[in-house]
This record gives structure tokens, sequence and C-alpha cells, in this order.
């Protein structure tokens, strides 16, 4: 004798097919998910899902902002696709598999600065960025206001770290106008070692590139991202730097097509070299689908429009009152308008 169970309930055959297909994927989805995604510390996912550099996303969880599971996240804490992640209470979406990030060269100008947060509201490299969906613009690296030259923005935090950590000592190139000449003995010094205020630094390469007058060019290669490093290493030998550009950064060189205040979008390949050049996971399922346009600017300069702060509205003028005939609150009363009424019918 069979012994009747849920499953063997009478029911319609249709309706419990259907019934136990759909039980089935439900039970299957999570099951699949928990097997091909393992737990990774948090700094490292929410570098990969855009929110900034992994250095970004240590001072972020240390700063107490990011929460897991509605309690404070710390650091070195691991995390998967089932937890609950929230970025100053607002919950985020964890992207646990790397994907093909993407990827921008700029040519800065002088004159604009490397931050999205400025109480003088000076002319920023971000204003020109074009919007990216489910990701942010990281910025490899920073120049300052005075330099202009080659940047670098992606939405991998993975590998803007790469580039940006001391250990992995990238490489970046300048190109260095000074007021004066460089003797043999200071030039042997700048590579064998200067004494600046936060320690000793030096070029690994400096090479003269000629120029006329009193103006100068020099070609140097270091492997350190101090604040002003360049101008301060020429400053300490009382030579003053009258224009600073970077024209390589690692395995990037500042294309020659690619004007100033101009962007370009590296292709995929390209991305994929630069992600194998990092030793890092390069994505191989399909990507994303891109726009008309995304696809018309891929490979191709183009000059951003800047998006300039709303103008001020002008002070709306204040509105000048009509004069109002005299008995004009008489005739509104609706006692003194029925008077007038009544008499005008007796006339009548």
């Amino acid at each position: 004798m069979i012994k009747r169970t849920r499953a063997t309930a009478p029911a319609s055959p249709l309706r419990r097919s259907a019934k136990d297909l759909q039980q089935r994927e439900l039970d299957a989805r999570p099951r699949k998910k928990e097997e091909s995604a393992a737990p990774q510390r948090l700094q490292k996912v929410l570098a990969l899902s855009g929110f900034g550099s992994r250095r970004d996303m240590e001072e972020l969880i240390a700063s107490g902002r990011v929460t897991v599971n509605g309690e404070p996240a710390k650091l070195g804490m691991t995390v998967s696709s089932s937890d609950i992640v929230r970025i100053d209470r607002r919950a985020v979406r964890l992207q646990t598999e790397p994907r093909l990030p993407q990827i921008l060269l700029y040519h800065k100008l002088e004159g604009e600065i490397v931050s999205q947060d400025d109480p003088e509201k000076r002319a920023s490299v971000f204003d020109k960025l074009p919007h990216v969906r489910g990701a942010k613009w990281v910025s490899v690296g920073r120049l300052d206001i005075n330099t202009c030259g080659l940047m670098i923005f992606t939405t991998s935090g993975e590998l803007a770290n790469h580039f940006m950590h001391p250990r992995y000592e990238v490489e970046r190139e300048y190109a260095v106008r000074v007021m004066g000449e460089l003797t043999e003995g200071q030039l042997l010094q700048l590579t064998q070692g200067v004494e600046l205020d936060d320690g000793i630094a030096s070029f690994d390469v400096i090479q003269d590139r000629g120029g006329e007058g009193s103006n100068h060019w020099y070609q140097v290669i270091l492997r350190e991202g101090r604040k002003r490093e360049v101008r301060r290493l020429f400053e300490a030998l009382g030579l003053m730097v009258s224009r600073l550009m970077r024209v390589r950064f690692g395995p990037i060189n500042l294309p020659p097509r690619l004007k100033r205040g101009q962007l370009l979008a590296l292709e995929d390949k390209q991305v994929r070299e630069l992600l194998e050049w990092a030793e890092l996971p390069v994505p191989r399922a399909q990507q994303r689908q891109m726009s008309a346009r995304e696809k018309e600017q891929i490979g191709k300069p183009f000059t951003p429009k800047s998006r300039a702060a709303a103008p001020v509205a002008a002070a709306a003028e204040p509105k000048v009152r009509q004069a109002r005939k005299p008995g004009w609150a008489k005739a509104a009363n609706p006692a003194t308008k029925q008077r007038r009424n009544d008499r005008n019918r007796g006339r009548g």
C-alpha cells in the first residue's frame, strides 16, 4: 500500500508538474549561486563593484559608513552575495564576479582640479566625465592644478589600486620645462637622491631634451606618487618648473591624437591587455550592450561637454498691485449686491 504524501496527493497533473518545475528552479538558483560565489573580503568586493579603489574602500570601512546585515563592517571581514551591505544606510548591489571595466584617457588642462568636492567650485576633471550606470569613475592618481597631461579613469577599483599602490612601483613619466639648465652634478644628484620634507626622493631616469633661451626641457621617470614630487625635486636645486606634463603612466602613453581637453575610451581588447598586465582576472562572460553613442566614442577622441553649474535664478521682481476702484469692498459684499438688485427691480 502506498502512503500518500503531499507529492502524491490528488491534484491536476498539469498543475502539479508546473508547480514542481517552479519549485525546482527556485531551489536550484540559490544553491548554484552559493557554490559559484565564495565569500570574499569586503573591501575587495566593494572595489569590484566600482565604488573606488581597495584603499579607498578600506578608509570607507574604517570610517564606520559601511554596514553588513545591520552591523558595522570591519576591515578584513568576508561577505557573500546573500549578505546585505549598505553604504551610508543605502543598500548597494555587490559585484562578486569581475566584469570588464571601462577605461577613459583624458588630456588634462592646466587650471583643472582632480576632486569631486571643492568648496571654491573650481573647474574639475570629473565635470567632464560621462555618466556611467551601476558604477563610478575612479581617478588613477592625481595631478595638481598647474599640471597637465595624461589622466586615467576606470570603473575598476582593483585596476586603479594596481596603478597607484607603492608596492607595484608603476612608472610615471613627465616632460618638465624649467627656467635654467642643470649641471652634470645636479643631474647625478637627482638620480642618487635629494632630501625633501617627507624623506629622500629621486628620479629613476632624467634626460636632457634641450630647449631655447632660458627654458629647458627634461624627461623624467619615477615610481612614486608623492604630492608635487617632481616640482619639489627641481625646486630643491633652485630651479623653478614653468610647465609640467605627464606623458605616460605605466604601459599607457598619452596618445598624440588626444588633444588638450579631450577624452578617449579604450577598446575592449586594450582593456583586457591592461588587466593581464596588472595580473587581474579577465572576465570571459558576455559584456553589457553599449548604446550607439558609446560605440561611436570607442577608439575616437571626443571633446566632452562640461556639466556647468546651473545658472542662479534671477530674483523675482515684486508684483505691483493694481489700485482698486473706490467702493470695491462694498461691491463685493453679497448683501450689498442683493440690496442693489432689489432697488433696481423696484424701479423697473
